[in-house]
């Protein structure tokens, strides 16, 4: 039997820029990986690349400029409700800069204690001293001030509503900011609204629309096509955007599923093994301490082969051995651990042996562990080979 079980590793290539044939750079720096550290190639390796290298090898940026002129082909005002965008120097300043210059007011309208993904405005232990309900009440800047302060956050050292004020304000435009938890409050100032959520967006939609809005957008209505020879994002749109300069943002990468299924046709051809590929975004955690759920792209994978699809099909070793087979012990229970392995895929999927498997998609689960692999820093790993993923104590 095998000691090892998953074996995750970071593989170094070029640094990549518009252009680059991401194809070849992928194969060769996997290869080269393997020839140079005596790795063995398997049938069912996994290998992931991180999307922003993908999106900068196909020059998907967009500048301010490009944004607002989008926005202002979609709009017939100039006064637009923005609401419940993150909390984020580095995914939504650039873009509101952009919608700032597209309109002359807007009405920002921030969810509090904290945005969809855990960044906080103020500590939510201030809204029992303050006497303050999040579902239902609302605080113009005034009152939230009044109540709250002036609250950095912990890791960035922003004021938040100071931040996207003078983006704002900077960039031409007015603002009035309101707080509430419930979407349909900027009704009560626009009936024209762009919806920043992420996840809860396709939600925010349907309220506004059954609330009487007139006009509602959401991220990834915005640059879906090329603007004056920008990049774009058929499906996502603004959504899963990174800033890249002061001026200008990455894009989500397009094109990611036939990306992953001709690495895998190279990888064949060269290895003759079939392995699988896929292109990740963020991981899907919570940071247990600042309480941020990582996840601000619109999806973990936005490309995958087809052995990626699905939930893992995995038993609890440990409630068998501390139940059904709790009596043996030594080799006599590892026998028998493996016999009920190869037994799983007959056994119901609601029963006690399944009990605290992750019922996660298997692309988020390895999605999180590239992220995490590959950090967001300096580690120049935008490659990730996982092996023995698919493996279990009875191989």
């Amino acid at each position: 039997m095998r000691t090892v079980g998953t074996v995750v590793r970071g593989i170094r290539a070029p640094i990549i820029k518009n252009g680059d044939d991401l194809i070849k750079i992928v194969i060769d720096s996997l290869i080269s990986c393997a020839e140079g550290e005596g790795i063995s190639l398997e049938d069912r390796d996994i290998v992931t690349i991180t999307e922003s290298v993908l999106a900068r090898s196909q020059g998907n940026y967009a500048s301010v400029d490009h944004i607002a002129k989008d926005l202002r082909s979609k709009l017939s005002t100039d006064t637009l409700g923005l609401c419940l965008p993150i909390l984020s120097r580095n995914r939504f300043s650039i873009l509101l800069r952009g919608i700032a210059m597209g309109v002359k007011k807007i009405y920002l309208q921030l969810s509090y204690p904290a945005d969809e993904v855990g960044n906080h405005l103020f500590d939510a232990d201030l809204l029992d001293e303050k006497g303050v309900n999040p579902w239902s009440d609302v605080l113009t800047e005034d009152s939230y001030r009044e109540k709250f302060g002036h609250n950095p956050h912990p890791f960035t050292g922003v004021d938040y509503v100071d931040y996207y004020r003078k983006i704002i304000e900077d960039a031409g435009c007015e603002v009035e900011f309101i707080f509430s938890n419930d979407v349909r409050t900027i009704l009560d100032y626009t009936k024209t609204v762009l919806c920043c959520d992420v996840h809860s967006r396709q939600r925010s939609r349907r309220l506004l629309e059954a609330a009487g809005a007139e006009k509602v957008l959401t991220l990834d209505n915005l640059l879906v096509s090329s603007v004056d020879g920008s990049g774009y994002n058929e499906e996502y749109g603004l959504l899963g955007s990174n800033k890249a300069t002061e001026d200008s943002v990455k894009l989500f990468p397009r094109d990611s599923q036939p990306f992953v299924e001709l690495v895998q046709k190279g990888l064949f051809e060269k290895t003759g093994k079939n392995i699988e590929v896929m292109v990740y975004g963020d991981g899907a955690f919570k940071d247990p301490v600042g309480g941020i759920w990582e996840l601000a792209d619109p999806v973990v994978s936005p490309g995958f082969t087809s052995g990626l699809s699905g939930t893992p099909n995995e038993l609890k070793l440990k409630y068998l051995a501390d139940n059904e087979l709790s009596g043996l012990s030594g080799k006599e229970l590892e026998e028998a651990m493996r016999e009920r392995i190869r037994q799983k895929d007959s056994i119901l999927k609601d029963s006690m042996e399944f009990l605290g498997t992750t019922p996660r998609r298997l692309t988020d689960l390895i999605g999180s562990l590239s992220d995490l692999t590959s950090g967001s820093g300096d580690k120049g790993t935008p490659i990730i080979l996982i092996q023995g993923y698919f493996d279990s104590f009875a191989l």
